[in-house]
């Protein structure tokens, strides 16, 4: 096999390479890494994985879980001690095939340290009125990205964080941008799954962060064994 050939871009198993947004294509190329933890800095990480793939022009876009575990933002499930509130509140929360979201005590215990008891119980409120109108989604609207960001161990989940409830990054805006100066290119933290995707922090002010999302909507990322939590955005020759 030649040098050439084994450096072409791969998609992840079940994945897009491209994906067209406004009529052009743009390549999605995953970045495969050793399983980040609390020890590491994420800086060191994008500059030991992406920094010799990258190219002008090109977006890297990293996994908000893999930023929160740097972080020290990955909590061990025995660590956490639900409330009453908590065990109440997460039986009511609609489970998704994107993962457990607040489904469970432990995220739901979570949601109400980082967001406070009074959002959760209004967003509660409102999640109800929705349902009653027809609408979905209304708690997360409410509750925001702190909660809407919260993972809960899922099945094919990467040992230890199978047992770990993982929070959103810390300042995800201002972690994209310090990341970017080191990395010498746009850096967008984002938050994907197979429903969709969010972007929590992006370097740069063009393109917009509805455009990204558009871009990574169908999660090239994947969601369990891949070890690929950080890609390259890239417009297709």
């Amino acid at each position: 096999m030649s040098e050439e050939h084994m450096n072409q871009p791969a998609a992840n198993p079940g994945k897009q390479l491209i994906r067209a947004v406004d009529g052009i294509d743009y390549l999605r190329i995953p970045i495969k890494t050793h399983l980040i933890t609390k020890q590491d800095e994420m800086s060191a990480v994008v500059l030991q994985y992406a920094k010799s793939q990258l190219q002008p022009g090109d977006i890297l876009f990293i996994s908000e879980k893999a930023v929160a575990c740097t972080q020290s933002r990955a909590i061990p499930m025995e660590d956490i001690k639900p409330r009453k509130l908590a065990v109440t509140l997460s039986r009511h929360v609609t489970k998704t095939p994107a993962g457990i979201g607040l489904g469970i005590p432990e995220t739901m215990e979570m949601a109400l340290q980082e967001c406070g008891v009074l959002r959760i119980l209004f967003a509660a409120f409102c999640s109800v009125i929705g349902k009653i109108l027809g609408k979905k989604g209304w708690f997360y609207i409410v509750a925001g990205p702190k909660a809407r960001g919260i993972d809960g161990p899922t099945e094919g989940t990467i040992p230890p964080y199978d047992h770990y409830v993982v929070l959103t990054p810390a300042d995800p805006m201002g972690t994209s941008k310090k990341l970017a100066q080191v990395l010498g290119h746009p850096v967008a933290i984002v938050d994907i799954n197979d429903l969709g995707a969010n972007i929590l922090g992006f370097s740069e002010k063009e393109p917009s962060m509805d455009w990204l999302a558009k871009a990574l909507g169908d999660n090239p990322l994947g969601q369990s064994s891949e070890s690929t939590p950080m890609g390259i955005l890239r417009k297709a020759q």
